[in-house]
């Protein structure tokens, strides 16, 4: 179950992480799910600005990648991209399922080539509405909607309500946010509270407010645009569930 963190920063030769000398890293945006990368990749990524610089390879009981990788947040892999114009900027999106026993390593791996001074780090992720703990009714509540979990280190105002106790995170958000925690990096977790499991439309909108956050903002790409890729992504996520009608 060991995992594979594979980089092409230089010269285009990849290159596992250990042997990879740390780079400078200003922003390091982490989208994990479906629905998280699918917003990335319509109002953030575009193949002009973005070039893809590593890739994450891994098997477990949910995911197996292979040495095949597609842009698709459709797909179960996990990519980095650099923005062209400022190389100190990285991008993760990460579809694939990471195992508890590999968040470690993924960690170890991925945070190990960057230096760490300087650095800030976003996440986004989302989870099902039902593990909100509130003493109202989840029924009644405007799903989906937006929590926010931040490290000490974090001074910038969040784009939205923090999470409040006794709520949780977990899986590889909580471990992202837990090792900046440890280390000192100001991050913050972006939580997409959902009644909807799948790619959905309602679900990566709700993270819009964050296109207005000091780190997204000088990102985001023309809005128009975004739409139809937006719309591209579900229809080809369509395409592939009616396979089993």
């Amino acid at each position: 179950r060991e995992i594979d963190v594979l980089w092409t920063l230089k010269s285009g030769a990849s290159t596992e992480s250990s042997a990879a000398e740390p780079f400078v890293c200003s922003k390091f945006i982490v989208a994990i799910g479906h629905n998280a990368a699918a917003f990335l990749s319509s109002f953030i990524l575009d193949s002009v600005c973005w070039e893809v610089v590593g890739v994450v390879k891994l098997w477990n009981e949910w995911c197996r990648t292979s040495n095949t990788t597609k842009v698709l947040p459709t797909d179960s892999f996990c990519l980095f991209y650099r923005l062209i114009s400022d190389p100190t900027v990285l991008l993760c999106q990460c579809s694939c399922y990471v195992a508890e026993d590999q968040q470690f390593q993924w960690l170890e791996k991925v945070f190990g080539c960057m230096q760490k001074e300087g650095l800030q780090v976003t996440i986004l992720s989302t989870c099902p509405v039902a593990d909100y703990k509130t003493q109202e009714s989840t029924l009644t509540l405007p799903s989906p909607f937006l929590k926010a979990l931040k490290t000490k280190e974090f001074k910038e105002q969040v784009c939205c309500p923090l999470l409040e106790q006794p709520n949780i995170v977990r899986d590889l958000p909580a471990a992202v946010l837990s090792y900046c925690q440890v280390w000192q990096i100001p991050a913050v977790l972006y939580q997409c509270y959902t009644d909807v499991i799948k790619l959905d439309t309602v679900t990566i909108e709700a993270f819009k407010p964050l296109l207005s956050s000091k780190i997204l903002k000088s990102l985001v790409k023309d809005v128009s645009e975004s739409t139809k890729i937006l719309k591209k992504l579900l229809t080809t996520n369509e395409t592939h569930n009616n396979i089993y009608i």
